[in-house]
């Protein structure tokens, strides 16, 4: 492809609380671009205030991109996420836009830029044999059997990571390959763009405490009410965006099986762990420009503003 052809695409990493959407809406003021969400929580349709979607005031009025374009019922997927990102990145091509990525979820950018690997669909059977294999054995069994078939892949999932560690273990015996090694095979890389990465790299302890801070403003805000109504909508106990965090803690509070002192404290945990994984996994992404700070501080902006001209 003629390098002509090749446009830039500003992708913003890092921990969550570290002011991502801050920064994208001021860059996009700047740069004259758009933000594009990339974090599988915010595609939910109704889940607003624990997943941190910016509210139309914090837009200020820049355009936002796959936010809210699936129902709870739907599964997000990286595939699915890809072939909607690039229906977005067309779309501002024409325009003229720059797309500003805002990336929550790592493996998404990843899937976006590099391509998506062939995997097999989902055996239920498998599954369900999997699951009644781990039911009667000691917590972790699945991890470690994902340790004997793809040691690359299990030091990048969590024990916990329940769902992750069953797909990884389902796709090396499906295929007869480790997971990792999948991915490297029939990649198709994405054409006519170039990322400039960006990442955000608070003080641990500074970022610690905007969690903490971040989830009293939640909650302050009627996280609990949202919680509520979307229960009383009729909306499946098993939707998938019930699982995330804070979302499952309250819904436990108004089910009487935890108060809102432990529930506070319980997501406040949860997130301070969240934001370690994906600090860890940011810093594997090649190519990151990393700012120390936090993404509303008008020094990191600044620097980001200057790196990112100095690459277009």
């Amino acid at each position: 492809m003629n390098k002509e052809k090749i446009s830039p695409l500003v992708a913003i990493v890092g921990p969550t609380a570290a002011g991502k959407s801050a920064l994208g809406i001021w860059l996009a003021q700047k740069l004259g671009g758009e933000v594009v969400a990339c974090d599988s929580t915010q595609m939910y349709r109704g889940f607003d205030i624990g997943t941190a979607k910016p509210t139309l005031e914090e837009r200020q009025g820049v355009p936002h991109h796959l936010l809210d374009v699936l129902e709870p019922t739907d599964e997000a997927t990286a595939g699915g996420y890809r072939e909607s990102a690039i229906e977005v990145l067309n779309g501002l091509r024409e325009r003229g836009r720059l797309p500003i990525f805002t990336v929550g979820t790592g493996l998404y950018l990843r899937v976006l830029l590099e391509g998506l690997a062939e995997v097999p669909l989902r055996s239920e059977p498998l599954r369900d044999r999997l699951r009644k294999r781990a039911g009667g054995k000691t917590p972790g069994h699945l991890h470690r059997l994902l340790k004997k078939l793809d040691p690359a892949t299990a030091k990048k999932i969590a024990p916990a990571d329940q769902q992750k560690v069953l797909r990884a273990v389902e796709v090396c015996l499906l295929t007869k390959k480790p997971l990792s090694e999948l991915y490297q095979e029939g990649r198709k890389p994405l054409e006519g763009w170039r990322a400039i990465k960006i990442g955000l790299a608070p003080v641990r302890k500074m970022l610690y405490e905007q969690v903490h801070a971040r989830t009293d403003r939640m909650l302050e805000r009627g996280w609990m009410g949202e919680v509520r109504e979307l229960l009383q909508s009729g909306m499946p106990a098993n939707a998938k965006p019930f699982e995330f965090i804070g979302y499952k803690e309250l819904r436990a509070v108004l089910e009487a099986e935890m108060d809102l002192g432990e529930a506070r404290s319980a997501i406040q945990q949860a997130t301070r762990r969240y934001a370690k994984r994906q600090t860890t996994w940011f810093r594997q992404e090649p190519g990151v420009h990393w700012l120390t700070g936090f993404g509303g501080d008008a020094k990191v902006q600044e620097q980001a503003l200057e790196w990112a001209r100095s690459q277009m």
